[in-house]
């Protein structure tokens, strides 16, 4: 399967819907909503949620195609987007729904979703990163190079997210 632009739009819009408002919540936090996103959902249901890719970064799995996807989000005119230096190194940049989101999910991948949002969206940007690092895919994937996504059957608590226990 392709990977699904009009859906990781969706996703993301809808993210940035329930908490963009947060001061957390700048590109940093909503990458790993989107990759724990996907890869809950393709452990629970062992099919692709937008079957984007991530590549592993320093910080943390990185959507690909995020950029793309949130400038067209940008000139739709569904979302805003502010920029704050926070240090001397760092911009933060936050993301605003400026409408309410179309969506054409169903639903299992709205539940996947706003589990996820309801576990990890008050982490700070430093701590969804580290906590990402824990997960299987990630540690398992070189570095720059896109994650695979069937590590997803090797992870351990508190990531797991179907039990595996034998009858």
């Amino acid at each position: 399967m392709d990977f699904d632009k009009n859906k990781f739009k969706m996703v993301l819009h809808y993210i940035i819907y329930k908490c963009g408002n947060k001061n957390n919540v700048g590109k940093t936090v909503l990458f790993k909503l989107l990759y724990f996103s996907d890869f809950n959902y393709f452990e629970l249901y062992e099919k692709p949620l937008t079957n984007e890719s991530y590549r592993k970064l320093p910080r943390g799995p990185a959507p690909v195609h995020f950029d793309l996807a949130i400038s067209e989000l940008i000139t739709e005119e569904k979302i805003s987007v502010k920029s704050k230096v926070i240090s001397l190194n760092t911009i933060m940049y936050n993301y605003n729904s400026l409408q309410e989101p179309i969506l054409d999910l169903d639903e299992q991948e709205l539940s996947v979703i706003d589990d996820v949002i309801d576990e990890l969206s008050d982490m700070s940007a430093n701590q969804i990163s580290e906590y990402s690092h824990g997960d299987m895919p990630w540690k398992a994937a070189e570095d720059k190079q896109i994650i695979d996504y069937g590590f997803v059957f090797y992870r351990d608590s508190p990531y797991e997210k179907r039990s595996y226990e034998s009858n």
